[in-house]
């Protein structure tokens, strides 16, 4: 039995503790909020914050662990990388880490390396980035420069616009950095997905389409299908550059999250590179589609174990990972399923209580449950999925 702690208890993260306790390893959770539903599935929990590096080594050191990893969590991904180097166990580099993790070290290291990249700079000062603002094309993003779940992140077209946008990305943002950068137009959808490196190379990428709510926050993915609704050719460009990123930082080996997009031109954009799982139940959409278990791989390769190296698919399903959430603020009533696609939801999680205040979903922290839905065809699943609000709501008053 090896020992392994594991950053994050929410219930997205709980994949990953399962998986733990799956393979017979002993699992410590760590995490500053003790009613995190992950922490039931872990042998022991510790109440301290992932980003505090000394706290979260001092414990593991104590502990004498064999292992750590950052599930679905950008904000904790350095924090992993920093004890883990710390105490000799596996990791990737921290430097790299930090890298992939905020965004104002993140475009500038692409866009010196030759990567197709929007015109953007990171701000400290509201006045600078004003200046910066007025000589971009518009609209402009405005987003923190180290927070995920697309919290504080605006599409801002005015400049009496821009003040409100600049003030709550700098409240999300832990280093106090706001990034303004140009607007990307895509062709298609934005692709997401969670990739796996090994030895150094991109051996797995489960590419998905990712999907928005154009009734809500454009910018807030709520689900994810796979495969992705691109050709092969696209797949294929996309891994190339890809992986030539993470041979640059010396990434050697886990999960990585992507975000891209592909233009009108057929060009590949690399919006983010998470050194982690992704969120969203993207994991357990890839395993119901492919019957490849990354979670699992994730927890073999934190403790140097053996894993299926093959990644080979045992399953050709269309699955999709979805997010409900409420369209204004209110009190939750229920979520409704149409009976269309009532038959074909492999899971539901509702994660609200009946009277609860909820607010309209402006970022990833705001969904009222997740689910895993079945499709026929990849043409039933993007239409379904882009129009989702014809089969699945979620009633407040």
């Amino acid at each position: 039995m090896k020992k392994i702690m594991m950053l994050g208890g929410n219930y997205f993260q709980a994949t990953a503790i399962k998986a733990a306790k799956e393979l017979g390893h002993y699992v410590i959770s760590v995490d500053y909020l003790p009613d995190n539903p992950g922490h039931k599935f872990s042998d022991e929990y510790h109440n301290i914050s992932t980003v505090d590096k000394e706290a979260v080594l001092k414990l593991a050191q104590e502990l004498k662990i064999d292992g750590i990893v950052s599930y679905a969590s950008d904000v904790s991904a350095p924090t992993a990388a920093y004890v883990a180097e710390n105490m000799g166990l596996l990791t990737n580099p921290y430097e790299s880490v930090m890298i992939l993790t905020h965004k104002d070290l993140f475009r500038p290291f692409i866009e010196k390396h030759g990567f197709n990249c929007p015109k953007s700079k990171g701000f400290g000062n509201y006045e600078e980035a004003l200046e910066f603002f007025k000589t971009l094309s518009k609209p402009v993003m405005v987003k923190p420069s180290d927070s995920n779940g697309s919290k504080g992140a605006a599409k801002v077209t005015k400049e009496e616009e821009f003040k409100g946008a600049f003030d709550k990305a700098m409240s999300f943002s832990r280093q106090k950095i706001v990034i303004v950068e140009d607007f990307l137009v895509r062709d298609g959808h934005q692709i997401a997905g969670d990739g796996f490196i090994v030895d150094g190379e991109l051996v797995f990428t489960g590419f998905m389409s990712e999907h928005f709510d154009k009734l809500c926050n454009p910018l807030v993915p709520i689900g994810e299908s796979y495969p992705a609704y691109i050709s092969d050719e696209l797949k294929q460009k996309a891994k190339s550059e890809i992986n030539r990123l993470m041979k640059l930082l010396n990434m050697k080996f886990g999960a990585i999250n992507m975000d891209f997009i592909i233009d009108a031109k057929g060009d590949v954009y690399i919006i983010e590179i998470g050194p982690r799982n992704g969120g969203n139940l993207i994991t357990d959409a890839i395993k119901e589609a492919t019957g490849i278990d990354l979670a699992k791989a994730t927890v073999q390769a934190a403790l140097g174990l053996e894993y299926d190296k093959t990644f080979k698919a045992t399953k050709s399903n269309f699955i999709a990972s979805y997010i409900t959430h409420a369209l204004r603020d209110g009190t939750y009533i229920e979520t409704k399923i149409n009976d269309k696609i009532k038959d074909d939801i492999l899971l539901f999680e509702d994660l609200t209580q009946k009277g609860a205040k909820i607010s309209a979903f402006d970022n990833a922290a705001l969904d009222t449950g997740a689910m895993l839905i079945k499709f026929d065809s990849i043409e039933e699943m993007v239409y379904r999925m882009d129009n989702m609000e014809e089969f699945i709501t979620v009633e407040v008053e």
